[in-house]
């Protein structure tokens, strides 16, 4: 067997199943499109929900992805061993309401055995229990002998999320051979053990629960189905885990040559070895799709996973800033599957080095009053940090709790978090009450200094720029709970509103007050994946706007029938009222920018207030860009030609 790199075995995959008519679609973002279930992309098929739900119609009834993810729910446990991670890449592929069961099974054993080469008595079948039609394929048809296929119970082999679409599904185990094993005598497929290692799902969504475990037959069967790119590939190249495979080796390795360690000589450097290598993995690809550190959401995952990355550098005994080195790294392993990156590197580098620079600032000492307190608790023969030191390190330092936890987990520690919990609450009434005492007589001589200092971080939030934790570090030097909990308040609603831009068109701002993500109009045009657009940006009502907005209409009328997108892309100067009259009146997709929005398309673009219109296929690429109004007949033409 042929040791193919990851990157090889992602084109094999996409390859394959493109010969069999299905459509290679690019990974979707890490960003779930309007999915308010998912803090961030965890599989292969999170994205194509809509599709499978007929909320929209695919661009083809065979798909094929390799989609980009994010798992954090075991964080705590990567590192520790060798198989968990947080990023991974899922191949998959799918069939809304065309091929089933007998084409999916075929192609898995055609891709497995005669693509990738594995030895086809080293491999398993599993079923669930009641499903005899997938036995039969597997024996009948694909000749493996009915010992080697494994009958599960809906625990293991049936897929289902209460009411809905649901179904069995059939797993393929690869058989690692006796070293990988446990040496029990009833080792087999479903052992927990390393030997018999899952790497292909497929799913038979065909029967609809009523809620109440009555099913019946869909009209329109899907296929799902997933395999771990990573774990293909540590079969393939035949090593032991994730971070042996060819491009996690190469991160990993620079990992060890930056510390001066080496991999698998001491169980706690492996933990920091494996932390740092998958960490910077997930935040290099979680930065270029946008998504910037925060105190909440998919923005705090992000800063978690950077900070856990820092501190295990710090533990290797890397010295000064190093998160930017590694992501280059990412980038070189990743940019054959992922061109973005390469072409996000700066962006992405300019959020590293930012984060990395404020976290500096604060560990250091955070680590040395820790490491007192610590000290503390051992010589009073003491395992739990108290609530209220847990609190003056996360409000005086900015060392995060969850930081906290993991450091003295390490050393047997606990914290109490319910006096955590408390300290804080005292905290927000003190800042309450002294914001309803306070007053000029009353006042200390240095009331001028903090209002000053105060004003200048209230002039930043207006700015529209969030505060850093360098910032409220300053703030609480002042030592005035009414200023914290003032400009505590202004930032949380400046974060809300940043926030609620970007869950519109994904539009952010960073905290130097530039636009941050640089693919506003990706983002715009994203929803419409799958279909032809024409796009008009337009200022002002012009003369020449009106004279467009007339000649399309009839054209308009004329292609109805047609999978077309009109796109028209205001800005905030537009005049309301003819805003108003041309969405009645036109009945396309509208957005309407704020200026430093507008601003940023016109740069990107080149409009310069006039109208420019663009043609987009269907995968989002930009066919043709116009200045001013080329005419129908151009227009009619290039998209009729893209369909």
């Amino acid at each position: 067997m042929q040791k193919y790199g990851v990157n090889e075995l992602r084109r094999m995959f996409l390859e394959f199943f493109e010969s069999k008519g299905h459509l290679a679609m690019k990974s979707f973002s890490l960003v779930p499109h309007n999915d308010k279930s998912l803090l961030l992309i965890n599989s292969g098929m999170a994205p194509l929900k809509p599709y499978f739900t007929g909320q929209e119609i695919p661009p083809r009834r065979r798909v094929t992805t390799c989609q980009k993810c994010i798992r954090t729910g075991d964080i705590e446990n990567v590192g520790k061993t060798a198989r968990h991670g947080t990023f991974f890449e899922m191949l998959g592929n799918f069939s809304f309401g065309d091929y089933f069961k007998d084409e999916a099974i075929h192609w898995t054993w055609e891709f497995l055995t005669e693509v990738v080469g594995l030895d086809p008595d080293r491999l398993y079948p599993s079923i669930y229990q009641d499903d005899d039609e997938a036995f039969e394929i597997w024996n009948k048809e694909i000749g493996i002998p009915a010992e080697r296929i494994f009958r599960f119970g809906k625990e293991d082999n049936f897929w289902e999320h209460g009411a809905g679409p649901c179904g069995p599904c059939s797993e393929v185990y690869y058989d690692r051979g006796e070293k990988y094993g446990c040496g029990q005598p009833g080792c087999t497929v479903g052992c927990e053990c390393d030997r018999y290692m899952e790497i292909w799902n497929n799913v038979f969504t065909q029967f609809d629960n009523d809620g109440h475990n009555n099913y019946t037959e869909l009209e329109q069967k899907n296929i799902d189905t997933g395999m771990g790119l990573e774990r293909l590939a540590c079969i393939v190249q035949d090593v032991d885990s994730m971070f042996d495979i060819d491009t996690l080796k190469a991160l990993r390795d620079h990992v060890c040559n930056m510390a001066g360690v080496e991999y698998q000589k001491d169980d706690n450097t492996d933990t920091s070895i494996r932390v740092l290598t998958d960490h910077i993995r997930s935040v290099t690809f979680m930065i270029s799709d946008g998504i910037l550190p925060s105190n909440s959401g998919r923005g705090y995952v992000l800063r978690r996973l950077l900070r856990r990355a820092c501190r295990h550098g710090r533990l290797l005994g890397i010295k000064g800033a190093f998160l930017v080195e590694l992501a280059q790294t990412v980038i070189d392993g990743s940019k054959d599957g992922y061109p973005e990156l390469e072409e996000k590197k700066e962006f992405i580098f300019k959020v590293l080095t930012n984060e990395e620079n404020q976290f500096n600032k604060t560990i250091d000492q955070g680590l040395r009053i820790l490491g007192d307190m610590e000290e503390e608790m051992k010589t009073a023969g003491e395992k739990t940090l108290s609530g209220e030191n847990a609190f003056k390190l996360y409000d005086t330092y900015g060392f995060p709790l969850d930081l906290t936890k993991e450091i003295l987990e390490e050393k047997g520690y606990t914290i109490d978090e319910d006096g955590f919990q408390k300290a804080m609450e005292e905290q927000r009434v003190k800042a309450r009450t002294a914001r309803e005492v306070t007053n000029y007589m009353g006042a200390d001589k240095g009331l001028f200094f903090d209002i000053r200092k105060a004003m200048k971080y209230a002039e930043k939030i207006t700015d529209f720029c969030p505060l850093t934790e360098t910032d409220f570090q300053e703030i609480r030097l002042m030592e005035n709970p009414y200023y914290l909990e003032k400009l505590t308040s202004m930032n949380n609603k400046l974060i809300e509103t940043i926030e609620a831009n970007k869950k519109k068109i994904g539009f952010t701002i960073n905290e130097t007050g530039e636009v941050a993500n640089e693919d506003l109009f990706a983002s715009i045009i994203s929803k419409f994946r799958g279909k032809v657009m024409l796009v008009d940006f337009w200022a002002t009502w012009c003369g020449p706007c009106q004279k467009a907005m007339k000649d399309m209409k009839p054209m308009k009328e004329e292609l109805a029938d047609k999978d077309i997108v009109y796109l028209f892309i205001a800005g905030e100067n537009s005049p309301k009222e003819t805003w108003e009259n041309m969405i009645s009146d036109i009945h396309g997709e509208h957005y309407r920018l704020t200026n430093a929005q507008w601003a940023y398309i016109n740069k990107q673009f080149s409009i310069q207030g006039v109208p420019t219109y663009m043609i987009i296929d269907k995968e989002g690429g930009i066919k043709n860009k116009f200045t001013g109004f080329p005419g129908v007949d151009t227009v009619k033409k290039q998209l009729l030609e893209l369909l």
